[in-house]
């Protein structure tokens, strides 16, 4: 009896995963979050593309290499890997909805800080028109967002095959309607062949310094309009304010990926 009620109850939440994938979905076919901004296409000059190219690029490397340590600054780890140990051991004994969504509720926990600091910071370099120096805290923040998601549901990101993976998730997260369609099936055939491996990501074979150059590519096309707005004294802040907006819509993707990756390998074939 236990076993069919632990059946049932991973079987329901993934169709709940399926139903929350299918609503992204729609949000993403409506077109890019900046449209309204976008209007301001002959304001923007032409070489902005290639320095916010270079400057996300470079905010990944940067804190990939030397900033992991001081992100895990922010947040409790330790206390992050005791509670997906807890859930875990929670979800088997009592293999009931309510256990099972122990796991989400953990990867949605920290969003609201981290939407809040997101607000406070892109704002107030808003205010002093500074766009490309907000670069790196964003990029910090984004994966901080990434970091306690993966946690959340035992996944560690110390690997390169495992930042490639966070990494192909921010890329895909800033696209929009075919294309988003086309990268999010991708990601899932990805996720289905990591867990059919045993989840231990020994045949995802990417090269990290050329995901970091297409998820860089994706989040300056998205936000090209954004940071040239937070660069300009004043209105700066309305660029600002569009920081915490993508942190969401990454966070929320992110939450959906692990999600998918955690139940896959639970539910019924």
């Amino acid at each position: 009896m236990g076993l069919l009620n632990r059946t049932s109850a991973w079987d329901k939440e993934w169709k709940d995963l399926e139903r929350k994938e299918a609503k992204f979905i729609e949000k993403r076919k409506e077109g890019p979050t900046s449209t309204l901004i976008n209007k301001l296409d002959r304001f923007v000059p032409q070489k902005l593309s290639d320095t916010l190219d270079k400057a996300f690029s470079k905010g990944f490397e940067l804190i990939f290499e030397k900033g992991t340590g001081v992100i895990e600054k922010t947040y409790d780890k330790e206390r992050r890997q005791t509670d997906f140990q807890v859930n875990t051991y929670a979800a088997e004994i009592k293999a009931d909805r309510r256990s099972v969504r122990n796991f989400t509720k953990q990867a949605k926990s920290a969003k609201l800080t981290n939407l809040m600091v997101s607000s406070v910071e892109g704002i107030g370099l808003g205010l002093v028109g500074a766009g490309i120096p907000d670069i790196p805290i964003f990029v910090a923040m984004v994966l901080k967002s990434v970091y306690e998601v993966a946690l959340s549901y035992g996944y560690e990101y110390e690997s390169d095959e495992e930042k490639v993976f966070i990494l192909k998730v921010i890329e895909t997260a800033m696209y929009d309607e075919a294309e988003f369609i086309m990268h999010n099936d991708e990601l899932n055939e990805i996720i289905e062949q990591i867990v059919e491996d045993g989840d231990t990501m020994e045949g995802f074979k990417v090269d990290k310094n050329a995901q970091i150059e297409r998820t860089a590519k994706a989040l300056s096309k998205e936000m090209l309009y954004t940071k040239f707005l937070q660069g300009q004294m004043i209105v700066g802040i309305a660029g600002g304010i569009f920081d915490p907006i993508y942190i969401n819509r990454i966070s929320n993707y992110a939450v959906l990926k692990y999600r998918r990756r955690f139940l896959r390998s639970k539910v019924s074939s």
